[in-house]
């Protein structure tokens, strides 16, 4: 009778143990899931505060924005905004803090100060790492035939290390593990 028991007692240990992984995967899909619609959101109120600027400056003063030194914290985010998408400069590695002020025609102090009072990225170079991730998640996503390096290349990382390292910051997997995620999820 010991040994039926000790054998049930392992049966249901073993279900308990797949029970626990399946229950792990469920919540890396549901994280992900969140993460993606809590950027789709953010992206969502962004996109049309950004808007909002951009139709002022464009329908307002047109020359305040070539003004290297704008007073206005708001349009001078909004510019660098609509420029960073439209030029897509963060998919060079090369592409610093410094190229993105002489991009503006700002000095990097005031470039650095605009990014403590505007963002919660701190600092531009942790904006631009932000953009690169968000590009990496992005390739990953659409990607799936990319290799990591493919992926750390087209989405700026000066290499495949420093990819691993930001996504596993940002997300807290690897972009192996990401990408295992989303593909389980078909």
């Amino acid at each position: 009778m010991k040994a039926e028991e000790i054998k049930q007692l392992q049966e249901e240990n073993e279900f308990l143990k797949k029970e626990v992984e399946r229950l792990k995967d469920e919540l890396v899909r549901m994280v992900s899931r969140n993460l993606d619609l809590t950027e789709r959101l953010e992206y969502d109120v962004e996109l049309k505060r950004r808007t909002e600027v951009a139709r002022e400056i464009m329908e307002g003063n047109v020359e305040r924005q070539r003004n290297a030194d704008l007073q206005d914290d708001g349009q001078l985010m909004a510019i660098i905004e609509m420029r960073v998408e439209k030029e897509r400069p963060h998919l060079r590695p090369e592409f610093n803090a410094q190229d993105l002020a002489e991009m503006l025609g700002v000095t990097q102090a005031r470039l650095a100060q605009l990014f403590r009072k505007q963002t919660i990225h701190r600092t531009p170079d942790a904006y631009i790492d932000n953009l690169r991730v968000l590009a990496a998640l992005r390739l990953l996503r659409e990607q799936p035939n990319y290799t990591i390096a493919v992926v750390a290349e087209e989405a700026g990382f000066s290499n495949v290390r420093t990819l691993q390292r930001r996504i596993q910051e940002a997300i807290g997997m690897s972009p192996v593990d990401y990408r295992l995620m989303l593909t389980r999820d078909l």
